[in-house]
């Protein structure tokens, strides 16, 4: 009877542990679907509202006292050249700090202090990083209220995210890749350009996926460095006709983006600038979404090319 015993006894266990099983299952689907509907219902909220403010004169018109003359195209101008000074310095300067930290700083006690340091950095509100811009970038370099403040702004408030991502990705590398690199007699630079990045190249960019979306719609810290709220006029052109064909003066000129627009004309009363901000809203999430797509499209031909 002793067996019997001891058999029931495990049947007991397994069947508890499969109601636990199927107690998370079912607490994690609900708290996926939660998320989701919320989502798609403020989506479709938008979409209701902002559609049919939709149209090539909302895309190419200035900011307006008016709301059916009004539109963003200084702020989507505005946000596009500040997330592409954000990704510029952010995500090289994060992964190298990721790489140092995990591949070469020394394993002693100022090097865990720095580590906490970055992970709690992950978490601070995001106005202190636009009090640190303001004091730094805005006064102290004197680089003003410009697209580079902003830009530079948002890439300190997105540097953790990235160098913790990179981290985490270059640990999952199995050790085996790095020992059979310096059986063949590579050196440490080669075997983490030829073989740690390339195989962490997924994990890091879902972490640059994380911050940029973070970045694109974050206003506390483009405040603070003192954006406009209303523009009328676009940045110097980038690019120009004559040699070297490029110009950097766009970096320094003012501008806005496109949550302060959007807060603009949610505190206006007229209900048709409501329709504009919701406009505003869902291109937003279209640019969102689009910057996603890529890093997610990206990510999958690093891993495809892994894998053959």
């Amino acid at each position: 009877m002793q067996p019997d015993k001891q058999l029931e006894d495990i049947r007991a266990i397994i069947a508890r542990h499969k109601r636990w099983d199927m107690m998370f299952l079912v607490a994690g689907v609900i708290s996926l679907m939660i998320a989701v509907l919320t989502f798609i219902a403020l989506f479709s909220h938008m979409l209701i509202d902002g559609m049919p403010r939709l149209s090539w004169e909302f895309f190419t018109s200035y900011p307006s006292r008016h709301p059916e003359a009004a539109g963003i195209l200084s702020a989507w101008v505005g946000t596009t050249l500040v997330m592409i000074v954000t990704a510029l310095s952010a995500v090289p300067l994060g992964i190298g700090a990721g790489v140092y930290l995990e591949e070469y700083a020394p394993k002693n006690f100022l090097t865990e202090i720095i580590e906490i340091n970055v992970t709690n950095l992950a978490g601070v509100p995001s106005i202190i990083y636009g009090l640190l811009a303001l004091g730094l970038f805005v006064y102290q370099l004197s680089l003003g209220q410009s697209i580079l403040a902003a830009g530079l702004a948002l890439a300190l408030l997105i540097l953790p995210v990235v160098i913790v991502a990179t981290r985490e990705a270059i640990r999952s590398i199995p050790v085996t890749i790095r020992e059979g690199s310096y059986a063949l007699g590579a050196t440490k630079w080669q075997t983490v350009y030829d073989h740690i990045l390339p195989y962490s190249a997924p994990g890091i960019l879902t972490g640059v996926i994380i911050g940029l979306a973070r970045a694109i719609g974050e206003t506390a810290p483009i405040i603070t460095i003192g954006a406009l709220t209303f523009i009328a006029f676009l940045p110097p052109s980038p690019v120009k006709e004559e040699f070297p064909f490029l110009s950097f003066e766009w970096l320094m000129a003012p501008f806005t983006v496109m949550p302060i627009q959007m807060f603009n004309w949610v505190s206006r009363p007229e209900e048709e600038f409501q329709f504009n901000a919701a406009a505003a809203g869902l291109v937003l999430v279209v640019m969102t979404l689009a910057m996603n797509g890529l890093a997610i499209y990206l990510r999958y031909r690093m891993r495809k090319k892994i894998k053959w």
